[in-house]
């Protein structure tokens, strides 16, 4: 794969968000250092459908790292992550974050682990299985989804990796009304945040879910 050179506007476009959402200038250098990996990959391996840097830059990284503030420790999680969204760049941002990002399809799985490796993220592992396979019950604080399922599907398949008082932390588009009332027993939403993602046309919502009781 050849260099990847990232138009000047992607560094000019991540600044102005980063700097919009109250986050660290530095944290820059590596958000771009993993796009610019993504985007080659992209060329062969179709990682995602979004081509276009500038619109990776608002869809995918401050589109995650719209749900920076509400974890920070722990461990987390990020389940049918796909290329490590929103994992890797919420690894990048708290370093005292342990991350394992869940993904069965293999070629995304290998994408992240060269991530990871050429970003030396100590705190981020990739866990290439589908979510309902991963023998780790109770192992994590937080659950999250970007773009997985419904409510109840997540739960369906993840649930079992919360320890007892763990979160999931879902991202969703629009409020959802249907999915919060399609919830199964035993589980609640505790609350719902709007999220601010500069430059996405759109709701966005992160839904806190957990056990009741």
């Amino acid at each position: 794969m050849n260099d990847t050179t990232l138009p000047r506007e992607v560094a000019s476009d991540l600044d102005h968000g980063l700097k919009a959402m109250g986050l660290d200038a530095a944290l820059a250098k590596p958000l771009l250092a993993y796009l610019t990996l993504l985007v080659r990959w992209n060329r062969t391996y179709n990682l995602t459908a979004i081509r276009d840097p500038r619109e990776m830059v608002t869809r995918h990284l401050l589109d995650s790292l719209a749900m920076a503030a509400h974890v920070s420790s722990g461990s987390l999680a990020d389940l049918g992550t796909g290329p490590g969204l929103p994992g890797i760049p919420l690894a990048i941002t708290h370093p005292q974050l342990q991350v394992t990002l869940v993904e069965s399809n293999g070629k995304k799985a290998r994408f992240m682990r060269e991530a990871v490796r050429q970003l030396g993220l100590g705190n981020a592992r990739v866990a290439e299985s589908r979510a309902e396979a991963l023998d780790e019950p109770g192992a994590y604080d937080n659950l999250t989804a970007r773009a997985m399922d419904t409510l109840a599907g997540i739960i369906e398949v993840g649930g079992h990796l919360l320890r007892p008082g763990g979160q999931l932390l879902a991202m969703k588009g629009v409020y959802p009304h249907e999915e919060i009332a399609q919830l199964p027993a035993g589980w609640q939403v505790q609350e719902v945040r709007p999220l601010q993602v500069p430059g996405l046309v759109g709701d966005r919502h992160l839904v806190v879910v957990a056990r009741k009781g």
